[in-house]
């Protein structure tokens, strides 16, 4: 008999210690880390950067009450009553691209190692947590290496080494391994709903001598993207690329959390199938602008006030952002876009045409046959 499991098994993000992509800067002070951090970080202003430390401050009283103060130029000083605790990190940190963490106070999944001839002993001390070096910095021209370095890690000068003078250099470094971590996209088309006000399946509508759902599916398959059908439990559909719904009763909004139930480790571009004037232009101009950066990016209409959640790429990082709205009781992707830090697509607002009426459904056809 098998073990018994408590609780179902989930596919999990990949994370490091604390965050998808992170890296802990170890051998010298804590003022030269955080001072390369900053010369780093004004290099990459395009990516989402956070920057993990330990305070030095032993008076720092706790308060009776958190604080939250916003400023007008956009920041927010924040004072809380709370421990490090890896999961909430994970929380906190999703939406970043890159996490800087000061290697003295805690460890991460990679690391930068810097040769400080003045702490050998610092550096012997966490010579366990130095496992995934990416590349080394010598902090004078007489940085060596020590021989307990050589010992444990007999590859370790054949490693990529500069100066700290050579911000730009380390600055590109980081940024391809900002770059090595974007996931790949698959395709979504959502098939599973009730079409009400059609009075029949929208995806087996038949716009161009063949049903929306396949011409949908080809579509993404032709922009090289692995696509998978969303069904609700109670469609049978005879296809093996198809997620069904975990979340019941939510729609679109279920149908993605969904697909992110069942791979969070790439983004998803998802596709209604009552948009038949999508084409390869659309989904192209969507692929090309796509910034990983953002939690989505989706199409607008050139006339339209609000973007189409139903024709955008969804980042993992907006698998969180999804479910913290839903949290809150609202299921609509769209407020999810209009409220997150996404990049926006505008099209003509002919391409991206809703049809959900019989009347519509015909004159669409008739359109499309002339």
């Amino acid at each position: 008999m098998g073990k018994h499991q408590k609780h179902i098994k989930l596919e999990m993000r990949k994370n490091g210690n604390f965050a998808p992509n992170e890296i802990a800067i170890i051998g010298t002070k804590c003022t030269i880390v955080s001072k390369l951090v900053s010369q780093v970080s004004e290099n990459l202003s395009n990516y989402k950067l956070g920057y993990l430390d330990a305070s030095h401050n032993k008076e720092n009283e706790l308060k009776s009450f958190e604080s939250f103060i916003f400023n007008h130029n956009g920041t927010v000083d924040i004072n809380v009553k709370t421990k490090i605790n890896k999961f909430n990190q994970r929380i906190q940190f999703s939406q970043f691209d890159f996490i800087f963490i000061n290697g003295n106070h805690f460890k991460g999944a990679q690391q930068i190692l810097i040769l400080d001839n003045d702490k050998e002993a610092s550096v012997l001390k966490r010579l366990d947590q130095l496992e995934n070096i990416q590349f080394v910095i010598k902090l004078n021209d007489n940085s060596n290496y020590f021989n307990f370095l050589e010992d444990k890690y007999p590859q370790i000068k054949n490693l990529r080494c500069y100066t700290i003078n050579e911000v730009s250099k380390i600055s590109k470094h980081i940024e391809n391994l900002i770059k090595e971590k974007i996931v790949p996209i698959q395709g979504l088309v959502l098939a599973g709903g009730k079409s009400t006000r059609m009075g029949t399946d929208k995806g087996m509508l038949n716009f161009y001598g063949e049903n929306q759902r396949d011409i949908a599916i080809k579509l993404l398959e032709k922009n090289n993207l692995k696509t998978f059908l969303s069904v609700r439990e109670d469609q049978e559909i005879g296809i093996s690329n198809k997620i069904t719904d975990k979340l019941i009763g939510l729609g679109p909004f279920g149908a993605i959390c969904s697909a992110f139930q069942s791979n969070p480790n790439v983004a998803w571009l998802v596709l209604a199938t009552d948009v038949p004037f999508v084409n390869d232009t659309v989904i192209q101009k969507l692929l090309k602008y796509r910034n990983p950066s953002k939690a989505a990016t989706t199409i607008k209409g050139k006339g339209k006030q609000f973007p189409e959640p139903l024709i955008t790429i969804w980042e993992p990082k907006s698998y969180t952002l999804l479910l913290n709205y839903l949290a809150q009781g609202f299921s609509c992707p769209r407020k999810v876009l209009i409220n997150s830090d996404v990049e926006i697509v505008e099209v003509d607002d002919d391409l991206i045409r809703n049809i959900n009426t019989p009347e519509e459904f015909k004159a669409a056809r008739k359109e499309i046959n002339e």
